[in-house]
């Protein structure tokens, strides 16, 4: 689908004049004051701050409300042996924060478990389905993670079974909130932590920090020990790259590479990674599929094993278990996408008029469908929910476009649905058959009226106009300071105008489209992922606006500036 170039307005002179100063007093160049100014980082200890993350910067997290209330309580259950079970979700900010508390609590002597539900059969969150084994199990204490603030039916449940719970979770909480011993999450709206974007394995972390530090044992090791968790979660899960997220990725990265962790060392073996440093493109398209395949398969405790384990060779095996869940998830997506394509071409004559898409079957598998979503959103760019059915009850993952948030229009519909949660560009919910075309009607028309036309178009969001001869190490080596990129702090996006194809392009691997282009006698390598339909429409000589990122192509040895193209217009077409 073609993109909405959104191309930022020239600077006025006050502005101007500001970057100016940051020139000075950064000693940086132009461009790269200009980078920082438009991202808010307006004087140098902000930008000091940026540059080098800092564990110094992260707030208290007593600042939650309730987390001397959790701490105390968790602490009684150390030292009475209660046993505390540890309740996540099956995804990889769910997993990696169970492993992390599992882990960071059972140092200090408690008696531990841990338990995940199983997507096909407990679906989403704390379900009535698992209270009969807690109890079993003899848990005392539940502490959850990434999940729960939601689950009021389920936790006045567990109060009657005479069991507590903590919940630790960073989804929008709705009105009323559970009857819970305690609850931690940043986006409650009495909650004075200042940042409240973390995710859930970011909340679990504060959790075990509050706890050290309730028994002095804050110190640097123990701060550090699992940042690398921390790392893995937070990247995977998509939120946004600044603030106390920013330290997190950028310290936990750092602490990856040293491996100490033996599950994700094995994990990065098996993707090949491990003679490179790592960055978020090898969080989120290596180790984060492999760790959701365990959920998405079968059992996300195996993940959670792996995360534990302490044994290399046991690691190895449930590296390689994982590996080839993830292997027959990547076929159950492609089935699975070009299946919804059909029925959206079939269903959908006139996709102008048509303001989202809800696809259902009896035949998809569950845990693919969020990923499956994803793509269609991409490809045709309008919310789409993906709904899998079994015996009259769906289990389904929707997903958005930029800034309409999926979350609210599902509150404002919820009485189709038996249950909902998520976030405002994705979401997870339950629904009986018999309510899927009222459901549909009441999202189609609440997204017509809430969606603008101009959202239609995927924007792509340009930071600065450069010319070819503009690009050299020092300028890219500047760039990499930016790191780690994400979500709020993407990796800049260039445009250049006029360049001229000066190959033959191909196509490469699935629909990659690779050419050369010069301008002012400079040259430039560009690799298109996913653009190789270009191919018949490009021609040696032809003329044509290019949008890209920058990054060094390394191959052994040796190393080049290559330019990653995110779109293009052709000139005179």
């Amino acid at each position: 689908m073609d993109k909405k170039w959104l191309i930022p307005p020239g600077l006025n002179a006050e502005e101007n004049e500001a970057v100016e100063q940051l020139c000075a007093q950064t000693k940086a160049p132009r461009l790269i004051a200009e980078l920082l100014y438009r991202r808010g980082l307006r004087n140098e200890d902000e930008i000091q701050e940026f540059f080098n993350p800092n564990l110094a910067h992260l707030a208290d997290p007593y600042l939650f409300e309730d987390m001397d209330k959790a701490v105390t309580r968790i602490l009684a259950a150390v030292e009475s042996k209660d046993l505390i079970t540890i309740y996540g979700d099956y995804d990889v900010d769910g997993t990696t924060a169970t492993a992390l508390l599992y882990l960071g609590l059972k140092r200090i002597g408690a008696q531990i478990d841990f338990y995940i539900p199983h997507r096909m059969i407990d679906g989403y969150g704390l379900s009535l389905g698992s209270l009969d084994q807690l109890r079993e199990n003899g848990s005392k204490l539940i502490v959850s993670v990434d999940c729960g603030v939601n689950a009021l039916e389920e936790i006045r449940a567990m109060e009657s079974l005479g069991m507590e719970i903590i919940i630790t979770d960073h989804h929008n909480p709705k009105d009323e909130l559970p009857p819970a011993l305690a609850i931690i999450n940043p986006k409650l709206s009495n909650c004075a932590y200042p940042f409240a974007h973390l995710a859930g394995v970011g909340v679990a972390y504060k959790l075990l920090m509050a706890i050290y530090k309730r028994l002095g044992i804050d110190t640097m090791d123990n701060v550090l020990k699992y940042m690398d968790l921390v790392a893995v979660g937070t990247i995977a899960d998509i939120v946004p790259l600044v603030g106390e997220n920013r330290i997190f990725a950028s310290i936990g990265l750092q602490h990856l590479i040293e491996k100490k962790n033996l599950g994700l060392n094995a994990l990065i073996q098996i993707c090949g990674l491990n003679q490179k440093s790592l960055d978020t493109t090898d969080i989120v398209f290596g180790i984060a599929p492999r760790i959701n395949a365990a959920g998405r398969m079968g059992s996300a405790a195996m993940a959670v094993e792996l995360l534990i384990s302490t044994d290399e060779s046991n690691s190895n095996e449930l590296a390689e278990m994982i590996e080839r869940d993830n292997s027959l998830r990547q076929q159950e997506d492609q089935k699975t996408f070009h299946e919804a394509c059909d029925i959206i071409e079939k269903k959908y004559k006139n996709l102008a008029q048509t303001p989202c898409m809800v696809v259902s079957s009896d035949d998809w598998h569950q845990g693919v469908i969020g990923i499956v979503a994803s793509k269609l959103v991409e490809k045709y760019y309008r919310p789409v929910i993906m709904i899998s059915f079994k015996d009259g009850f769906g289990s389904g993952s929707g997903r958005s476009v930029a800034d309409f948030d999926l979350f609210a229009a599902l509150q404002h519909i919820e009485h189709n649905l038996h249950s909902f949660g998520g976030h405002k560009y994705a979401v997870g919910l339950t629904i009986y058959q018999e309510y899927i075309d009222r459901f549909e009607n009441e999202l189609s028309r609440y997204v017509a009226d809430h969606l603008k036309t101009e959202q239609i178009q995927p924007p792509l969001v340009i930071d600065h106009q450069i010319e070819l001869y503009d690009i050299n190490g020092y300028l890219l080596d500047a760039i990499e300071r930016f790191a780690p990129f994400g979500p709020e702090n993407l990796r800049p996006i260039f445009i250049t105008s006029d360049v001229v194809v000066a190959n033959y392009p191909y196509n490469v691997g699935r629909n990659h489209l690779k050419l050369k282009v010069v301008k002012d006698g400079i040259s430039l390598d560009l690799i298109g992922y996913n653009l190789g339909d270009y191919l018949t429409l490009l021609k040696k000589n032809s003329v044509i606006d290019i949008t890209y990122t920058l990054e060094y192509n390394r191959f052994g040895d040796k190393s080049s500036i290559q330019g990653k193209l995110r779109d293009l217009k052709i000139k005179g077409v």
